[in-house]
């Protein structure tokens, strides 16, 4: 934390704030999300109306603390597993090697040369839009990058001596990937999350916008720009506001990231 810049700590305080109110949106917004509260549709910034209206006249600071539970839980969910069987597989891959290694890699490499946005298409498509669905999905197109970046990681380390000696004793896989490879590769695996967590953030969203993400009455940021976006031509907050939500997140997280990937080559170069 000492660390941390001004620009840097600025970035944190957003992503807590934006998690908190994910949190916090059934308790804080000062509506239910789908309730019509005014005739005014697309209205501007008001007292009563902090970020004004949308196009139904539902009050839009309360439809984007709802949809940041939305944006924020299912790009959460879908990027932890994503990075979980992604590592796992790595990690294996790496201490295994052989026919496990050669298998996972090529299948893995083949899934990897499919656009994430057409075959999230593809799929949501096929089998319909839903919130399982679409963590599955993301999870799964994301699951190759978290792979080639953990076994690289972990096939270095698992060429040093302190691996060869543990390897030596006669220790097993599990051992070896426990307690040897994977605590030496903790932050170059979170600095990936983050990374992998803002792609899955920009996916989601936009999907949401083409139709095939989050479906009424729930809404996504995404969903929120798309159900707003005949306001775009004459500024209305209601389709600028959510816009400005993913903005921030992304940003943020992105910020975070390089200062965390600063401070590492700062260490390695002490």
């Amino acid at each position: 934390m000492r660390r941390l810049s001004p620009i840097s700590m600025a970035a944190l305080a957003v992503v807590v704030a934006w998690a908190l109110a994910a949190v916090l949106a059934p308790w804080i917004a000062p509506f239910p999300p789908g309730r019509i509260v005014t005739r005014d549709s697309l209205a501007d910034l008001s007292f009563r109306f902090p970020l004004g209206t949308d196009y139904l006249g539902r009050d839009m600071l309360s439809r984007v603390l709802f949809g940041a539970r939305y944006t924020l839980g299912i790009a959460a969910l879908s990027t932890s597993l994503a990075c979980l069987m992604g590592v796992t597989l790595g990690l294996t891959a790496a201490a295994r090697g052989g026919w496990f290694d050669m298998a996972a890699s090529r299948i893995l490499d083949a899934m990897i040369s499919v656009p994430s946005l057409l075959a999230a298409l593809v799929v949501v498509s096929s089998l319909g839009s839903s919130i399982p669905v679409l963590i599955a999905v993301a999870a799964v197109i994301y699951t190759p990058g978290a792979y080639r970046l953990s076994r690289a990681i972990a096939v270095n380390i698992n060429a040093m001596d302190f691996v060869a000696v543990a390897r030596a004793r006669g220790e097993g896989t599990l051992y070896l990937i426990a307690a040897e490879i994977l605590p030496n590769m903790i932050l170059p695996v979170l600095t990936d999350f983050g990374l992998r967590f803002v792609f899955v953030v920009l996916l989601l969203t936009g999907m949401s916008f083409l139709g095939l993400g989050i479906q009424p009455p729930n809404a996504d940021w995404g969903t929120l720009v798309r159900e707003n976006v005949e306001g775009l031509s004459f500024g209305a907050p209601a389709v600028i506001t959510p816009a400005l939500a993913i903005a921030t997140l992304t940003i943020a997280v992105n910020a975070l990231i390089d200062s965390v990937a600063t401070g590492r080559r700062d260490d390695d170069i002490r």
